[in-house]
């Protein structure tokens, strides 16, 4: 039997060092919700829009040399695409992405833009680990899964690091609770081994909350065969990995899901109040805190994970 490399906090500290050797800390905001003071982790201002270039970054710098030229092949529908496209180019590699053909047209021009070939497949119909998997194995290239992975997770942990630092530069205590959006739960569970002392509370739409009912019964268990439409294109995750369920699982993370209208609120809240473009998978962890179903404590940090949005489609969301 193999036994897979299970992500460190080590990992996620060698992580960080990478990342931030390439790519300066994105800023930390604070904002108060009903009188508390709340600092916000702006990863929408990342250069490729949002977290997800950590996972990438750590994951490809750690492939050999020798396999570099045969390149790597991802599967997303937009976020990790880019992820993995801004770092495939900056290390001169090719990188093949499988994307749902449903997806905003931003992220696939965006992946497109980025040097990546983009190769299309029906969510509801087609498995893209199948197709990714196949596509690797035929060009000896190395698949990059966006979260099902130890690099990957350990990178995007780098993001809880720098909430560290940050804090403590303004002379504040170590985070007491990280609300973190979920879909693979390769962020939050990055987070939470870089801050083994804070709460993690994930948050996910209404219908996709397949986190926290795998949590709450202690096994994984898949979205249902009718899961409803949602503007979170970014958290439609159709089942966690063992990986970050493990993890978030040990950690007994908190775990809520948000309506769309309760996202579309928070996405005209960040706007407002922070001046942030967040895209609606990125703002359910705000949504949490404002709809009342995570109480605001002191000591809170939300995680805004990423800003691409279909500029039409936010024109009507801010609109109301």
């Amino acid at each position: 039997m193999t036994v897979r490399r299970q992500p460190t906090r080590a990992g996620v500290r060698d992580a960080a060092a990478k990342v931030a050797a390439v790519v300066p800390a994105t800023p930390l905001f604070a904002q108060t919700i009903n009188g508390v003071e709340v600092f916000f982790k702006a990863e929408c201002l990342q250069p490729m829009g949002a977290f997800k270039l950590r996972g990438a970054w750590h994951r490809l710098t750690a492939i050999d040399a020798d396999q570099r030229a045969a390149g790597v092949v991802a599967f997303s529908s937009g976020n990790h695409a880019q992820g993995v496209a801004w770092a495939a180019k900056r290390l001169g590699m090719p990188a093949v992405i499988v994307m749902p053909a449903d997806a905003p047209a931003v992220k696939r021009d965006s992946t497109l833009a980025l040097g990546a070939e983009v190769v299309s497949y029906d969510r509801m119909r087609e498995s893209r680990e199948a197709i990714a998997a196949g596509l690797a194995h035929a060009r000896g290239a190395v698949l990059v899964p966006s979260f099902d992975d130890a690099w990957v997770i350990e990178g995007q942990g780098s993001c809880g690091v720098e909430i560290a630092q940050q804090l403590t530069a303004l002379g504040r205590d170590a985070p007491a609770r990280v609300v973190v959006p979920c879909g693979g739960g390769g962020l939050a569970a990055g987070i939470a081994l870089a801050l083994p002392e804070a709460a993690i509370t994930i948050v996910e739409p209404e219908g996709w909350d397949d986190m926290r009912r795998s949590l709450t019964v202690g096994a994984i268990e898949p979205v249902g065969p009718h899961a409803p439409p949602t503007a979170c294109d970014a958290l439609m995750t159709p089942q966690v990995s063992p990986l970050t369920f493990d993890v978030l699982m040990r950690r007994k993370a908190e775990a809520l899901a948000v309506s769309e209208a309760e996202t579309a609120a928070a996405q005209r809240w960040a706007a407002s109040k922070l001046r942030l473009v967040v895209e609606p998978g990125g703002a359910v962890g705000l949504a949490a805190l404002l709809s009342g179903k995570r109480p605001v404590e002191p000591g809170s940090v939300v995680v805004l994970s990423g800003g691409n949005v279909d500029l039409d489609g936010y024109a009507r969301t801010l609109a109301g």
